[in-house]
């Protein structure tokens, strides 16, 4: 795909004006051909998070028109292994779009990124906008309807060498790309299903079967229920709110790995009803 910082910045001319801080229009749009172009970037002039929260804002929207309506978000370094290695305290947040989303079985390009890298994750599913004031597990449980399987596919987008901690991750909207996701599993709002949601073992296998990374549940932290909570206090900073029908990733159970041509992955999640499984091949 052909595309021209000039067009790009097109495409933002509509955002609101930026702060002092925030980078320019000119450099987001220069940020989003290379993304465009899974070419890889330079690190965001970004040296707060309110830098990083403005850039990433003024790029989905520029994103939105290519990329289709907002149809989630992703709740990234929520597992203590993942905040090491990007050196930070506490997740980002990211916004998931329509063309972001591809179904259980997909073959994907191994090169779908400038940086692709895959992860065992998991989507819950809200029920209500009642998610919004949730503050426990319990709470945030009464409103949502179901867990999907999810293998995310982020993109880490920028050049080697280039900064890359939380805050530029936050910056490039959670290295969100694409994602594979499975078939709906229903849940009820109990006890037994946060028990279930934190205890869940979580499995990711090669073509053969042979595992390649487990992870547990209360990796996300403590329950993936608490990723959901997380969101949508962090979500309100920025005017979003999370409404029926909006897919949650919760974060990462499994160490992020590149792809390779010719390799089939499938997560698989021991402890929820039916087993549920989903499976990525790359070529």
């Amino acid at each position: 795909m052909r595309v021209t910082i000039m067009a790009v910045a097109l495409s933002f001319a509509s955002c609101a004006a930026a702060s002092a801080a925030c980078p320019s229009d000119e450099a987001v749009a220069a940020y989003a051909a290379d993304w465009l172009g899974r070419k890889a970037a330079k690190s965001p002039p970004v040296e707060t998070m309110a830098d990083a929260l403005c850039m990433r804002d003024k790029l989905v929207a520029g994103l939105e028109k290519s990329g289709g309506k907002v149809v989630g978000y992703k709740a990234a370094l929520t597992a203590k292994a993942v905040q090491e290695r990007f050196n930070a305290r506490e997740p980002v947040a990211g916004v998931l779009l329509e063309s972001m989303i591809v179904k259980d079985g997909a073959t994907v390009p191994a090169a779908y990124g400038a940086r692709p890298v895959f992860e065992a994750d998991m989507v819950l599913v809200v029920k209500d906008d009642g998610v919004n004031g949730a503050k426990t597990p319990e709470e945030a449980l009464a409103h949502i309807s179901a867990m999907r399987p999810f293998i995310e596919l982020p993109d880490l987008a920028l050049a080697a060498g280039e900064k890359l901690e939380g805050l530029q991750l936050a910056a490039i909207n959670g290295a969100a790309r694409l994602g594979v996701v499975g078939t709906e599993v229903p849940l009820s709002a109990d006890a037994a299903t946060v028990k279930a949601l934190a205890d869940v073992k979580v499995v990711m296998t090669d073509a053969s079967g042979a595992a390649l990374a487990e992870g547990v549940g209360s990796a996300t932290l403590g329950n993936p229920l608490n990723s959901v909570v997380w969101l949508a206090e962090d979500l309100a900073k920025s005017g979003r709110r999370l409404k029926a029908g909006d897919l949650i990733s919760v974060g990462s159970f499994s160490p992020l790995t590149p792809p390779k041509p010719g390799q089939t992955i499938t997560v698989r999640y021991d402890g929820l009803p039916g087993t549920p499984k989903v499976s990525v091949t790359f070529q």
